[in-house]
């Protein structure tokens, strides 16, 4: 995928000026992003803009997992490729994508893993599933919690949104050892959910219905 490098860059010098428009985003907590070395991103999921504004909003390169039926366009499937996805079969334990976000992130680049495992059709957060916590434990890398928030009228298809990125979190600090069981992995993807959350409501208090 690194061939892509410069495609990536350029797509997103397109898609930053209409995304802002359309969407009126404020990024925040960015900063807290690692500079360099092999991380995951843990987000809700509530849009399919959502992988480009989060894209948008940091300066390095992200990897994501798209369901697999987004690629049976040859086309399509080759431009998101270029763009950083690879696919994933849902509910089906796909080993292979794993695999592939695994060596993405041994090779020191910064893994997108959607928490929920799928979009949220409300708004509201979902269960997280384990998998973020999984590959985190699995790679011990920190994971860094991200959430997306839409606080204009969520009636609107191209509403106001909050990305709001928070600290990152070490396996140490999530309890992740290399030798853990499921209670190990249900406990730390509680914990970034956890944080996740408090970012939603510290957003939805301080800029729902906010003009500007």
């Amino acid at each position: 995928m690194a061939q892509s490098k410069i495609l990536y860059t350029i797509g997103k010098g397109i898609l930053l000026p209409s995304y802002k428009l359309l969407y009126r985003y404020k990024n925040i907590g960015s900063d807290k992003i690692p500079s360099d070395g092999g991380f995951i991103l843990a987000s809700n999921h509530m849009s399919f803009s959502d992988p480009v504004l989060l894209g948008l909003c940091i300066k390095r390169r992200l990897y994501f997992m798209a369901k697999i039926e987004l690629f049976k366009n040859k086309f399509a499937g080759a431009l998101i490729r270029a763009l950083g996805a690879f696919p994933v079969e849902r509910g089906a334990g796909d080993g292979k994508a794993i695999k592939t976000g695994e060596d993405l992130i041994r090779e020191g680049n910064a893994m997108t893993i959607f928490i929920e495992g799928g979009r949220s059709k409300t708004g509201e957060l979902l269960r997280p599933r384990s998998g973020c916590a999984l590959v985190a434990q699995q790679m011990q890398v920190p994971v860094v919690p991200a959430c997306i928030t839409i606080v204009g009228n969520p009636k609107h298809k191209f509403a106001k949104r909050v990305i709001h990125f928070g600290d990152p979190l070490t396996p140490q600090e999530l309890g992740l050892t290399t030798v853990g069981d499921r209670r190990e992995l249900k406990n730390a993807s509680s914990r970034i959910m956890g944080e996740i959350k408090k970012m939603r409501e510290e957003d939805l208090e301080k800029y729902k219905n906010k003009k500007g």
